[in-house]
């Protein structure tokens, strides 16, 4: 199939040796990156599988992209822009829609695989709107609870399955946020597998490993 016109601008492999609706990955980069990050990761992944990475809508000078602003100069510290947040939870959500309806994928067997500020996203439209994402594979990260939909904890998640990893010496999110993760999902009894590895920001070679054998117990 060509590649379509999305509310994102996007990168797109087809899928190889596949059904009429394929399975999908659906990648969101992390602050500062574009749509061309994770999808370096596209060849190592099954053929099985189409796969999306998407740009994000705000622009960063002098390069890069991101889903939100964070303010590194304010008085408390960096924080998030939870409105910009949350304007991109919905656009990610409607983008999904949009990837089933015009690249004919299955619907019942989307995947988000985050980085960083791609993650927090990845979770926040996971746990907003479960109906449309099976598995989210989430890459130094977390979950902000104050981008979520108004009561997704009454949500049906019985379909929804997490792997979230984390650099035990990342500076730039800290490991303690990502160790709630684990805890926050089996409270709403999401499964949820966790994992540490001897890295900063980043993903080390052992965690891909482990997440493409993730992917395909849960394929």
């Amino acid at each position: 199939m060509e590649k379509q016109t999305l509310l994102l601008e996007h990168n797109y492999r087809p899928a190889k040796n596949s059904s009429e609706n394929p399975p999908a990955i659906i990648m969101l980069h992390g602050f500062g990156s574009d749509e061309n990050d994770l999808f370096s990761f596209a060849d190592e992944l099954p053929e099985k599988y189409a796969i999306i990475s998407l740009k994000a809508p705000i622009r960063l000078e002098p390069y890069g992209n991101a889903w939100y602003n964070i303010y590194f100069d304010n008085a408390q510290g960096k924080f998030s822009d939870d409105e910009q947040a949350i304007a991109s939870r919905e656009l990610v959500s409607k983008c999904i829609d949009e990837i089933v309806a015009k690249y004919k994928v299955d619907a019942k067997n989307l995947t988000l695989l985050g980085f960083s500020q791609g993650t927090i996203l990845s979770f926040a439209v996971a746990l907003s709107y479960p109906e449309k994402v099976k598995n989210v594979i989430g890459l130094s990260g977390y979950v902000n609870e104050d981008i979520l939909t108004e009561g997704y904890a009454k949500n049906d998640f019985s379909k929804l399955k997490v792997y979230s990893s984390h650099g035990n010496v990342d500076q730039v999110i800290p490991v303690q946020w990502a160790r709630k993760t684990k805890p926050f999902l089996e409270n709403l009894n999401i499964d949820c597998t966790y994992s540490e590895f001897p890295v900063g920001h980043g993903v080390a070679p052992q965690n891909f490993f482990e997440l493409k054998n993730w992917l395909a117990e849960n394929s």
